[in-house]
């Protein structure tokens, strides 16, 4: 696959192929924008089905963590490595730790994070050979109660905008992946009264949902078919697509999964049929927020601060519904739009 000629390729300022034959590390670093700052985007590990498939993923997670900072107003740009293989048959501290060495060549233009396949460990591994870690327990730690917050906040005013509802007892909301934001957000949810529905590959999962939050089981493909008023993606992307969009049966689509239109055209199907869309780097970027309250030369981390900012997803939010309603566009279309405005602001 040509880099350049990618459909995936918007205007990134760098793309690193990185590799070390004695660990068997095979990764790519994709830096879309320092516009705001250094990027800094999670540290994803996969079994792609080709090296093609592995630089669209990094090249398109790169441009969302770039929107994903500047709709937060952080400064921060957008990054993003991906590491080809299974994490659970090619993850060494010696695979690790020659990654922190390709970081670190890059003086800092990008900062790595924890993201499918790695934990705050293999960050700390990392870390060894890097000063440009983010998301160290001593620090912000795990950032997927903080990424679940933001989407509780950004789903309640997502219901709100669509269904005029204030609260959320009673509301359907029909969960897709229990990982650890997924999880936290059906916890969320349970509390403010909501009714469950829940699908996940890993049955241990779905049955402790199931058994402690009260949750309705369903297989994993049937998801898109059940009768709730949100579907809330929260497994991997590209789940909203001309095969599922036909199927759903919602008024809000309000999730934490990365990426989860398959094309961007797939919003103006959203759009078409009255599903209200709440952009994924809009609603998700709890974590991206939190991780830019730690002073990593001090040591510091200012949850207050993370915290309040979390609260201004919701707000966000509100201005693409009320753009795109306004204007008769798609949500997707007006997120990228703001995303780009507040990439170019003067006063950061």
């Amino acid at each position: 696959m040509s880099l350049f000629s990618s459909p995936d390729f918007k205007d990134h300022e760098q793309v690193v192929f990185v590799s070390d034959a004695t660990s068997g590390l095979k990764a790519i670093i994709a830096i879309h924008s320092t516009k705001r700052g250094p990027s800094l985007g999670g540290c994803r590990f996969w079994a792609y089905k080709s090296e093609s498939y592995a630089i669209a993923d990094a090249l398109r997670l790169s441009r969302a963590m770039t929107y994903k900072s500047a709709l937060a107003r952080l400064p921060l740009g957008g990054g993003k490595c991906v590491v080809i293989g299974n994490a659970s048959e090619i993850k060494t501290p010696a695979l690790l730790r020659a990654l922190g060495r390709s970081i670190d060549q890059l003086g800092g233009r990008y900062i790595t994070a924890e993201d499918v396949g790695t934990k705050p460990s293999d960050i700390r591994i990392i870390g060894e050979e890097t000063a440009y870690v983010a998301g160290l327990s001593e620090s912000s730690g795990d950032p997927s109660p903080i990424t679940a917050l933001g989407v509780f906040e950004g789903l309640k005013a997502a219901v709100r905008f669509r269904l005029g509802a204030d609260y959320l007892a009673g509301v359907t909301v029909a969960i897709q992946g229990l990982g650890s934001v997924g999880r936290a957000l059906a916890n969320q949810l349970q509390v403010a009264g909501a009714r469950l529905i829940v699908a996940d590959i890993n049955q241990p999962a779905v049955d402790a949902a199931a058994r402690d939050l009260g949750a309705e089981a369903v297989p994993v493909d049937e998801i898109y078919d059940v009768n709730a008023d949100v579907f809330a993606p929260c497994a991997l992307g590209a789940i909203l697509n001309e095969e599922t969009i036909p199927r759903l049966k919602v008024s809000v689509i309000a999730g934490s999964a990365n990426n989860q239109l398959a094309l961007p055209e797939d919003g103006s199907r959203l759009q078409r049929r009255r599903i209200l869309y709440a952009p994924d780097y809009a609603i998700n970027a709890g974590g991206i927020i939190n991780i830019a309250f730690e002073d990593r030369i001090a040591g510091t981390y200012d949850r207050a601060g993370a915290l309040a900012a979390v609260g201004r997803i919701e707000m966000t939010l509100e201005e693409i519904f009320n753009r795109a309603e306004s204007e008769s566009r798609s949500t997707n279309e007006i997120a990228d739009e703001l995303a780009e405005e507040r990439l170019v602001e003067v006063e950061i």
